[in-house]
């Protein structure tokens, strides 16, 4: 077995393993929470937590996520079965149950811009109050946003979103829950993992603590609460 660059063996002790069966992750799912879920257009996407949503059937979810997939994929899932009251998310295009459930107002829709979206996320878990953007100056996106002017300059004034659980996908993961994540399926997850009270990964690979090489680590396992084997 290997122990990391300097062969160091952790001790047993100093040793937490995060490892759950599906079932302690879907225990953590009630009505009414705020869930982030990582993926863009179903890539990245904890298929299998997402599945375990939809199984429990818990209701009146405000999901933030990059967009609602499709029909049958991902979040979307979660919208055709209307477990959602509200997404906040940067596109819907690809899901025409979106627009139809938010023309009915069976679901409230907040678009917000892709990028000031991750900034949003990566604001709330960096600890910052929010941040300065002149994306959406002049359209809806500035309804209800101060705006404050310096250098001449007005910006919107953005603030950080968290949530009470996110849902996390990760190539590997070793054992404290230190994460890879592979080619574009990195997308929102990482900003995520660092923005929710409770974060839950689904790996496809899990590996003894110590196989990793720190320098292909892209989440620290400091801010992984459990994960399961996907």
């Amino acid at each position: 077995m290997k122990y990391g660059k300097r062969g160091h063996k952790p001790k047993e002790e100093n040793i937490v393993n995060k490892v759950a069966e599906r079932e302690e992750a879907l225990a953590r799912f009630t009505d009414n929470q705020w869930v982030m879920i990582g993926g863009f257009l179903g890539t990245g996407t904890p298929e299998s937590l997402v599945d375990g949503l939809v199984e429990k059937g818990v209701k009146n979810l405000t999901v933030i996520a990059n967009d609602t997939a499709f029909p049958g994929k991902g979040v979307g899932k979660l919208v055709v079965n209307k477990q959602t009251s509200k997404v906040i998310v940067s596109h819907v295009g690809t899901n025409p149950e979106t627009g139809r459930q938010m023309h009915a107002k069976e679901m409230e829709v907040e678009l917000v811009p892709q990028g000031t979206l991750a900034e949003r996320i990566r604001s709330a878990g960096a600890g910052l109050g929010g941040f300065l953007t002149p994306t959406g100056l002049g359209t809806v996106v500035e309804e209800g946003k101060d705006k404050i002017t310096k250098g001449g300059r007005t910006y919107l004034l953005e603030l950080p979103i968290k949530a009470d659980i996110a849902l996390i996908k990760a190539w590997k993961a070793d054992k404290y829950g230190n994460l890879v994540y592979r080619r574009t399926s990195r997308n929102f997850n990482p900003v995520m993992a660092m923005a929710a009270d409770f974060v839950i990964v689904e790996a496809e690979e899990i590996v003894e603590i110590g196989m990793l090489d720190p320098d292909e680590i892209m989440t620290p396992g400091a801010v992984v609460d459990m994960i399961i084997k996907g």
